[in-house]
């Protein structure tokens, strides 16, 4: 659904066939929201996406997200239609709810364990938009942007499993790839010294090449050098919402 338009200020709500699957407001640049898709597609849970221009927001979303906010997921099985919001929220509502692929393991200690990691990641997360959106990120140089990863290197060498999960991608892995995806924009910005060293994070590094191959990261995937593009767009003050659909759009006319 890359090509699909942002809607914004005076568009009309998407009406959508009385079908009982979940309506998912999102936006496609959005980490917190990328979340929520990489569950959705890891569990095979059809919905109907939305996107929202964030900065010029249609006037009917303000009654849909109460915090105005993206991502949000619209329950439309559920007395009232009620919506959630906040991503956390939202992907550990839809791992009770379709059990089937259960992305939590079932022990409520590592499950706890396993919460603790996905909000001590919040400090990488910090650190990468203090760079990214740095109106000059050379002055940033010095700063050491991986120290919030090294505990997830020694966590996964400790477990000795492909993955967070194990043999395949647990909640762990996709709440903390969004962010893994988009550090590949870095070398389009600041160059080849920002690249993980291998020595010091070589498990991370293989956990990347093997969570590119996965189908859910591939439903949502952008490249480095296109998130890099729309980070631009933000950094100069005009986040450029429908980038891949007026290229989609051009791309047709051709």
């Amino acid at each position: 659904m890359s090509d699909t338009q942002h809607l914004s200020t005076g568009s009309k709500k998407p009406i959508f066939p009385d079908d009982g699957v979940l309506k998912l407001y999102s936006m496609r640049f959005c980490p917190y929201a990328h979340r929520v898709h990489l569950v959705l597609d890891a569990k095979n849970v059809p919905h109907h996406d939305t996107y929202i221009n964030l900065r010029e927001k249609p006037e009917w979303f303000l009654q849909v997200s109460s915090s105005s906010k993206v991502p949000a997921l619209e329950l439309v099985k559920e007395p009232g239609n009620p919506v959630l919001i906040e991503s956390l929220i939202i992907c550990d509502y839809l791992d009770e709810k379709y059990p089937e692929v259960p992305l939590y393991p079932k022990d409520p200690l590592k499950k706890a364990q396993e919460k603790i990691l996905i909000e001590r990641f919040g400090q990488f997360i910090t650190a990468f938009y203090r760079l990214v959106l740095h109106e000059n990120p050379a002055q940033l140089r010095d700063t050491d942007l991986y120290a919030g990863l090294d505990i997830y290197e020694e966590e996964l060498g400790k477990r000795g499993t492909e993955f967070f999960g194990g043999s395949k991608p647990g909640m762990l892995d996709y709440m903390i790839w969004p962010w893994c995806e988009r550090f590949a924009s870095l070398k389009f910005s600041m160059g080849d010294g920002y690249e993980l060293n291998p020595e010091r994070f070589g498990s991370l590094l293989k956990w990347r090449d093997l969570m590119l191959q996965d189908r859910a990261v591939k439903c949502f995937y952008l490249d480095g050098q296109t998130h890099n593009k729309y980070m631009s767009s933000r950094r100069a003050g005009n986040a450029d919402y429908n980038m891949l659909y007026n290229e989609a759009k051009r791309a047709k006319l051709e």
